[in-house]
């Protein structure tokens, strides 16, 4: 897929926008009109993205067992997936035996989730018996914010962190803020694991969002000087400087590659990206 209009018809990005025609600081409020209206989801593919089946499944290479031995005992690791949507992927890293918080603006989306989890939690199978399935909680709460800790048991740190259609739903604006927030809340290397599900690349950054167009070398940059103010050009590409050293906090990534599997809209453009502090 090449052409934005077939990811969006016209109709549907002219509602987007008349919704996030407002200052970046007002964005929440228009997810949370979206979802309280509940008639236009268009993100919401109704199942969990297949890529992330195949990370959980095959790439334990790259992230390891979904338990961890700590002070003399084994825990769970905690997964946290921000901008959850239904709670899909929530889901499903707790049926792969992880802890999982799913983190939401909007109070309707956390009720949809509640109802997906009702409704449809047995259908996510325990990959593991042995291990058995985690648990699962959803929150509403402002990703940049604290306030949303007091619902996580345990540190505040995540060993896996999923980031789909959230980097892509943030004016770029945001930008240097999502990068610094990811290197806050990712443990130490090597168990904590950011994993990026890059979407949608095939969409040119200049016809603006959401869903904002993305390049790989916006992840790279960002995620390698989290919190800095990075230059654009004026079609909304991301200006990378190859000489630049990574910031000391930055993350580093340590795969890259393109998922056979993933959700229609996203078939051959979609990449998958896995950091870790450095």
């Amino acid at each position: 897929m090449t052409e934005p209009a077939e990811e969006q018809p016209t109709d549907a990005r002219a509602r987007l926008l008349s919704v996030f025609s407002t200052p970046a600081s007002e964005h929440g409020k228009g997810w949370s009109k979206l979802w309280d209206e509940g008639d236009f989801l268009p993100w919401d593919k109704g199942t969990p993205n297949p890529a992330l089946v195949d990370i959980l499944t095959d790439r334990h290479d790259l992230i390891g067992p979904p338990t961890i031995e700590e002070g003399g005992s084994t825990r769970r690791k905690r997964a946290l997936v921000p901008g959850c949507g239904r709670g899909y992927d929530v889901l499903l890293l707790a049926s792969f035996g992880y802890d999982a918080y799913g983190l939401e603006i909007s109070e309707s989306a956390v009720k949809k989730c509640e109802e997906e989890k009702s409704g449809n939690g047995v259908n996510y199978k325990v990959h593991d018996e042995k291990n058995g399935a985690g648990e699962t909680k959803f929150i509403v709460g402002d990703f940049f914010t604290d306030d949303w800790f007091k619902e996580v048991r345990g540190a505040r740190k995540f060993e896996l962190i999923y980031d789909y259609t959230f980097l892509c739903a943030l004016p770029p604006s945001m930008r240097p803020a999502w990068s610094l927030r990811y290197s806050q809340l990712l443990a130490a290397s090597p168990a904590g694991n950011l994993i990026c599900l890059e979407f949608p690349t095939y969409k040119p950054p200049s016809t603006g969002g959401p869903p904002f167009g993305l390049t790989s070398k916006v992840y790279v940059e960002h995620l390698s000087h989290p919190g800095e103010d990075l230059p654009y050009d004026g079609e909304g590409n991301i200006k990378a400087d190859i000489l630049r050293r990574a910031s000391k906090g930055g993350l580093e990534r340590v795969a890259h590659w393109q998922p056979k599997r993933t959700h229609e809209i996203g078939k051959g453009t979609d990449w998958v990206s896995i950091w870790r502090l450095r």
